[in-house]
Formats: C-alpha cells, structure tokens, sequence
C-alpha cells in the first residue's frame, strides 16, 4: 500500500512539473476551414472556434496582446481581431497573398511577404493603410525584424535569398544567397545571429547579426528517413540564446539544437507536417502546428518530450500564445 502512495505521489508531482505556472491562450489558425481555435494551455482543451477571412496563414499579436492579426491571404488583406471578445475590429490593406508578416519591436508596422508580387508592404498599424512596397527576390515569405527596428528581413523562395532593408532609407541594402527555399528567419533576443531555414536545401544557415555573413549550416539526419523528407520550416529560439528548435514539415519531427555548439541534440516526434511553432510567455511549453493531422502537438520543454496532441480545424499553420 505503501509503494502504491509513493507512486501515486510521484506521478502527480511529474504532472505538476510538467504544467505551466500560469494560464496562456493559444490561437492556431486553419488554412481550409477559414478558422482560429482558441485553446486554452492551462487545461490543453478548444475553448472556442471562430470564423475569420480565407486561407488564414501567419498570425501574430500586438505588443500589448490585445490584438490578433491574421493574413487572410485569399483575401488579400490583413484582418485584426480582439483578443478577448474574438470580434473583427480592422482591416489592413497588405498587397496581394499575404503569407507572413512581422511587427515592428515598436508595434507601429506590419511588414508583409506578398508572394505574388514579390514586394514587402510595410503597413502603418495607426493609420489602417499602405506605406510603402519595396521590390525583394520571388515568392516572398519570411520575416524578421532586427530586435534594434533597423533592419527588416525577407526570405524569397524561388531567389534562394536572405533580403535586408534597412528602415529608415527603406531601400534594400543586401542580399545573401543560402539553400533552396528559405521559409523562415528568426533573430536572436540580442541580435547577433540571424537563423533561417531552407525548406527544400533540408538546412538551418545561422548568419552573424552584424556582419550578415553565414557563419554555420545545419544539416539534419533522422534515421529511417530519406533527405528529401527534412523540410526545415519555422523556428523558435529561447530567449537565454541556448536552445533552438526547427519544425522538419514532413519529417514529422521538431529538431532541438544547441544554439552555442550548433549541435542537433534531439529529434521529437510530433504530428504530421510540422510547420509553425510558439512558446508560452515563460518558455515551459512550446506548440507545434501540424497540417496534414489537424492537430497541435504540446512539447515540454524542460524534459524535451512531446507530452499532449490536441485536434483543431484543417491545416493548421500559425500558432501564437497570449499572455493572459
């Protein structure tokens, strides 16, 4: 009886570990169903699923948190939501099939990848219009913006490029060439490294922040399957600069990587096609968007284990978490 206590003891002192210290919303929106889910990370359940504009790809939050934003990109516009009520309060004008976008560290601009274009539209938050286009290489996708607001970042897929532009002259200042589709770029909190991922190259290039030199490829290696099946899509850093995590699309895998050694350290098996990632706030938990299973995979980040899965609309794409 005794040994049943302590197990019994033991394995809800394991779950208390494992849970959040605090209460976070998650949005997660659904490229086919023209939905966001809203879960709830304290109970990992759906608490509401509403209706926003066609093919719903990138999402983000304002800084205060009181605003979701979402490329609606069949739509050709940028829709604003309240975070609380989930009721359209703006529609933000971004050029033709907005995919991702970034907000300005000040919260003043939306920069947007028109992928059919091949433009980067900065958006004017305040004033609800266009402030200027600026030419970047094919098929436009990923965005970043220096922690210090000078530089905005644009992956174009079909250039096999790394676009910097610097924001006060608002012209294209550099262009560096890494592998085959670039779908991604995330600095670090300090600035000093840029990382970007090349979906089709199947590597991860880090570039130095100040220099914008490629400084270290990553390349990935899951046993038991093919190249072609690594796909390195979204990425997500941790604010102390030492972990680094990859979404590996049909790999079905999260890579974990450290960030100082650029040494793969793990692969977590997660749902299928894996492609957009978030933390919660304190960086207990990391959520995975997995578009061919419809669901969310839940990671714990402590312990480096895939620990929930959690059903939502068709394709899910972008994930992002409020701070409630």
């Amino acid at each position: 009886m005794k040994s049943r206590i302590a197990a019994a003891i033991l394995a809800l002192g394991t779950i208390a570990a494992a849970a959040p210290a605090d209460a976070y919303t998650v949005f997660v929106s659904n490229e086919k169903d023209n939905t966001i889910t809203v879960i709830d990370s304290k109970t990992q359940t759906v608490t509401k699923t509403f209706k926003v504009g066609r093919r719903p790809r990138a999402i983000t939050l304002s800084n205060d948190q009181k605003v979701l934003y979402i490329c609606t990109s069949d739509d050709h516009h940028i829709e604003a939501y309240d975070t609380t009520t989930f009721q359209r309060i703006a529609t933000l004008p971004s050029g033709p099939d907005p995919e991702l976008f970034t907000l300005s560290p000040d919260g003043k601009f939306l920069y947007v990848a028109n992928e059919d274009d091949a433009m980067m539209t900065t958006i004017d938050i305040a004033q609800n219009k266009k402030v200027d286009e600026i030419p970047v290489g094919v098929e436009p996708e990923g965005m970043a913006a220096s922690p210090d607001g000078k530089l905005v970042i644009v992956t174009s897929e079909t250039t096999n490029m790394i676009h910097f532009i610097d924001v006060a002259s608002r012209k294209l200042i550099d262009n560096v060439q890494v592998d085959a589709r670039p779908r991604y770029a995330e600095y670090t909190v300090d600035g000093k490294r840029l990382w970007t991922s090349a979906e089709v190259g199947g590597t991860v290039t880090v570039l130095d922040g100040e220099t914008r030199k490629p400084i270290k490829k990553i390349t990935f290696e899951v046993p038991g399957l093919n190249k072609e099946a690594i796909q390195p899509v979204g990425i997500r850093l941790t604010k102390d600069g030492k972990k680094a995590f990859v979404a590996l699309g049909p790999a079905n895998r999260v890579a974990v990587i450290n960030a100082e050694t650029f040494e793969v350290e793990k692969y977590l098996l997660v749902g299928q096609r894996v492609w957009q990632l978030a933390f919660t706030p304190d960086e207990k938990l990391l959520y995975t968007t997995n578009g061919v299973s419809n669901d969310i995979s839940v990671i714990d980040v402590q312990n480096l284990k895939t620990i929930k899965s959690i059903k939502v609309g068709r394709y899910p794409w972008g994930v992002v978490v409020k701070n409630d």
